[in-house]
């Protein structure tokens, strides 16, 4: 459930007041009222605020000086001035100083509504551009390579593509990164400030996966009782991201093969083309030549998404990484969790580099986060891991061996079994079950 916009409406007069929160409160805000600067800063330092309608002219501290210290304390704010037609010059001084609008009394509802409902979507894209802002940040440790590191081609690649509109293709096994590398594209590209959608196509049936990608009229089919748009119109001026764009069926490869031509598109049960304009990145685990070559993947769509490929190595083709990126692991886990541990002793930081990782970094944040769980000394231990245990012998090793990998594979793919499936390169219906054959219980 989406937190409603909350409005901060300061005025002297309370018919004022009260008219603008009964308005706003209709239209779905959160509303708190003050009569004066000193009541708004106590309230912004209590509650914050994300609209500030604040009027010019007040007695005690007017409009322009509360905006100033309006902004120490909610910097992220979006301020509109209200004003009577003598006081227009000095609202015009409060936009020179970061307001965003200003509106003169007496009011239109009408206009005062559209007003507020554009800096609720100015403030909605400042908060979702911070919260990529912030979730890139912490991912990019992740993507950082040691020197020689088998990423430093991929991240140069990066660098290289970002500016431009050309399609990627990101290949490489699960775990490795694809999604992260698939945002940091995003964000050193020119439509940074634009939708980063994510369709995960290896999760939906064929008949969803159309929907999901280009909407629905109402009526459609069963279910649906209204117009819905599409990921693929949700990413209009920004990038739509296909992971697993190696299970998506032939049909639904022609469907986006005429919308990457045409740059528009039919909602499903719908007659009237849609205009779109996106930057497309694929990923898979495939090889996706081996599928063509099979007849399992369209070549021409191939040839389309393939522009340019970026190949993210497995982490076991990395280990010089691996001491780097357990140490952010642990920082992020000790922090989250409020423990203090002082790092790795030398046998745990041996068994990391020297264990195989088949479920690449994904695995390697899992094993970190149960270690920081399970210890409770200075130091994290090789005992810690789950792989630390000695490998199976004698009679029935096979089966304790492929046992041992499953669960592995799970826990690296937090148990999604589709994911996991995908890792260990079998369909759900086996893994469940052999799932069902060693006892091994989704947690």
């Amino acid at each position: 459930m989406t937190t409603p916009v909350r409005i901060l409406v300061v005025d002297d007069e309370q018919h004022v007041r009260n008219s603008l929160a009964t308005w706003f409160r209709e239209d779905g805000y959160d509303v708190s009222v003050a009569a004066s600067g000193k009541e708004a800063l106590a309230t912004l330092t209590r509650e914050g605020t994300n609209i500030l309608l604040v009027d010019i002219k007040m007695p005690g501290m007017d409009g322009l000086e509360l905006q100033r210290k309006a902004r120490e304390l909610a910097p992220d704010a979006t301020i509109i001035i209200m004003t009577a037609y003598a006081s227009v010059e000095t609202a015009v001084q409060a936009l020179k100083e970061g307001a965003y609008d200003y509106i003169v009394k007496p009011f239109d509802p009408e206009a005062v509504s559209r007003l507020v409902r554009k800096a609720a979507e100015r403030y909605a894209l400042l908060a979702e551009n911070r919260a990529l802002r912030e979730r890139l940040a912490s991912a990019l440790p992740s993507l950082v390579a040691a020197p020689g590191s088998a990423m430093a081609p991929a991240l140069e690649l990066v660098e290289q593509v970002a500016p431009t509109d050309t399609s990627v293709l990101i290949t490489g096994e699960s775990g490795t990164g694809k999604e992260l590398l698939a945002r940091l594209l995003h964000a050193k590209s020119n439509r940074r400030f634009g939708p980063f959608v994510v369709v995960n196509c290896g999760a939906l049936a064929e008949g969803v996966l159309e929907s999901e990608l280009f909407g629905h009229e109402r009526g459609a089919f069963t279910g649906a009782v209204s117009r819905r748009r599409g990921k693929v119109e949700l990413a209009d001026e920004g990038t739509l991201f296909l992971d697993e764009i190696g299970d998506v069926s032939q049909k639904v490869q022609v469907d986006m093969l005429r919308v990457l031509q045409e740059r528009e598109l039919v909602r499903v049960g719908g007659n009237t083309p849609v205009p779109v304009d996106f930057r497309l990145v694929t990923a898979t685990h495939r090889d996706l030549e081996e599928e063509v070559a099979a007849g399992r993947f369209r070549e021409d769509f191939y040839f389309r998404i393939n522009v340019f490929t970026i190949h993210l190595p497995p982490l076991r083709e990395r280990p010089e990484d691996i001491p780097v990126l357990a140490e952010h692991f642990l920082a992020h886990f000790t922090g989250q969790m409020n423990r203090r541990i002082a790092g790795f002793a030398p046998e745990a930081t041996a068994a990391l580099v020297a264990y195989p990782w088949p479920g690449n970094v994904r695995e390697l944040a899992n094993a970190i986060e149960r270690a920081v769980v399970m210890c409770r000394g200075e130091q994290i231990e090789a005992k810690h891991f789950p792989f630390a245990a000695a490998p199976p012998s004698g009679e029935g090793s096979l089966a304790a061996a492929e046992e041992a990998h499953i669960r592995r594979v799970l826990a690296s793919c937090s148990f999604n079994v589709a994911q996991a499936a995908r890792t260990l390169d079998i369909d759900r219906v086996t893994l469940y079950n052999k799932m069902k054959k060693y006892g091994i219980e989704r947690p």
